[in-house]
């Protein structure tokens, strides 16, 4: 996978439009098209309430092995995907996606996005989007490019299988910034980057792939990916302490696909 401080491929399901975009997008995490690049999550037990801050000391905690079982709930706000629990319907799409921002979110989380975005703008801000929902079959084009260019192994590295990709939910998110970072760690520089890590739990967003736990998750850092579980989990995910979203759920590590240990 390449360096970390060179990341400028995409999300779990992210759509970037424009071939200079494409040329940024060279290496990343979870997912990204042929105009697009993406990424998505994985998982540790509730006995791991502490996990290392470092990427080193995460790889040495014991965690669990996921259940091979998939999501049978996809509507859930609670719903986790990620390189161990794909869609237990692969194709599945949200019934009550609405136009948001340019792109789809469900309706709920289009909401308190937008309401997220205006408290920003409020405290003089700006964020900007460049993804959100994502459909089976768009990540099947992404998919395949990266398999193209990359080889299947490689395409794993920065772009999510089709089925497996969080954004297909219609509750993740890929935020950007008028200044700069596109979908690179550098993100978290940025005057959007620090207000959504500091704001955006409040209003029902959490940070999905924090810094430093891929292998519980399965995906390198990502500032700017947030996923809508609602404003009532997200003050519980605070207040339990949990480092990530698997942690929360006790769903188990996910750092690669089943079969592939």
């Amino acid at each position: 996978m390449s360096s970390v401080n060179r990341r400028s491929a995409i999300s779990a399901g992210v759509m970037l439009s424009g071939a200079a975009l494409l040329s940024a997008c060279s290496s990343s995490g979870e997912s990204s098209s042929a105009s697009s690049s993406s990424a998505a999550g994985s998982a540790a037990s509730s006995t791991q309430a502490s996990v290392a801050s470092s990427a080193s000391a995460a790889s040495s905690v014991s965690l669990p092995s996921a259940s091979a079982s998939t999501e049978s709930s996809p509507s859930s706000l609670l719903m986790i995907v990620n390189k161990r629990r794909p869609f237990a319907s692969k194709t599945w799409a949200p019934n009550d996606l609405v136009p948001f921002a340019g792109h789809q979110l469900r309706k709920e989380a289009a909401a308190a996005a937008t309401a997220m975005m205006q408290a920003a703008q409020a405290a003089g801000v700006t964020v900007t989007v460049t993804s959100a929902y994502r459909s089976y079959d768009d990540q099947v084009t992404t998919y395949n490019h990266w398999v193209s260019q990359n080889g299947k192994a490689g395409a794993d590295d920065v772009s999510a299988r089709p089925g497996y990709s969080e954004h297909q939910s219609g509750l993740a998110v890929d935020f950007a910034s008028p200044e700069g970072c596109l979908l690179q760690e550098c993100y978290e520089d940025t005057s959007a980057g620090v207000w959504l890590a500091k704001n955006a739990h409040t209003y029902g967003f959490i940070l999905r792939f924090p810094k430093d736990l891929k292998p519980v998750t399965g995906y390198a850092y990502e500032p700017w990916h947030f996923r809508y579980i609602g404003r009532e989990n997200a003050a519980k995910y605070v207040s339990s302490g949990a480092k990530t979203f698997e942690e929360f759920t006790q769903t188990g590590a996910a750092p690669n696909y089943l079969g592939e240990d």
